[in-house]
Parts: structure tokens; sequence; C-alpha cells
């Protein structure tokens, strides 16, 4: 199963992470925002769509930038593609009820995170 995730980066460098709910799997843990593709999607308009769902704000194909890859490893079937943007319209608002904010890299390592996330946060440049 292929996820998009994004890496929404403001002004000052900070992060925006969501919380998972608490009935999902991992729910309660801190990641990247995104969700699965579906058939018929690009990765990048299906991330384009699920940031709009969760959200609500827009951001424009162009904007993201491919930055990482994650899988399950040898025991998993799924593989997330992570893409960073600096560049969006709207303001953020959680439409699921999800909590979320802006962290530093710092802050955001210290985050409890799916094991997924946290292997795309350690491995993302500066």
């Amino acid at each position: 199963m292929a996820v998009v995730a994004l890496a929404l980066v403001d002004g000052a460098g900070q992060m925006l992470l969501q919380r998972r709910p608490l009935h999902k799997q991992h729910g309660g843990l801190w990641e990247f925002p995104g969700g699965k593709v579906e058939n018929g999607e690009t990765p990048r308009l299906a991330l384009v769509r699920e940031i709009a769902e969760e959200l609500g704000i827009e951001i424009e194909t162009s904007a993201l930038r491919p930055a990482l890859l994650a899988d399950g490893g040898d025991k998993g079937s799924v593989v997330l593609f992570l893409y960073t943007c600096q560049h969006w319209q709207g303001q953020i608002i959680a439409h699921e009820g999800q909590e979320w904010g802006w962290f530093t890299r710092a802050e955001a390592a210290a985050l409890p995170k799916p094991p997924m996330d946290a292997d795309l946060l350690a491995r993302m440049g500066d």
C-alpha cells in the first residue's frame, strides 16, 4: 500500500506534526500528516487531497518536494513517500479533530512517533 506524508515547514523552520486519534493504529503518537494513495491517484495528488481533508489548507503539487521514502521492512506492506512543502494557502484547521502543532526538529525528535515517522525524521536533512 502506498502512503504519502507531508513535512510542512513554516518560515521559522518548524514543522507541523499531528497526533493520531486514540482509536486508530498508533493512536496518540505524533506523525507527519497525510494518508493513503487511492486507485488512479498520483502520490502528489493524493497528498494535496489528504492535506485539504485533514488540515483545510491548499497546496499546489508544484510546491511539493520529494524528500524520503520509508517502508515497513520485511514485515510490512506499506511504502511511505515523504514530501516537504513551505508554501500553502489558508488557515490550518484540524477537520478530523486531531491535535497538531509546530515543532523544531529537536522537539519533534522527542515526541513519541510511529516507527516509520521516527525513521523519516531521523533521516531528514537540515
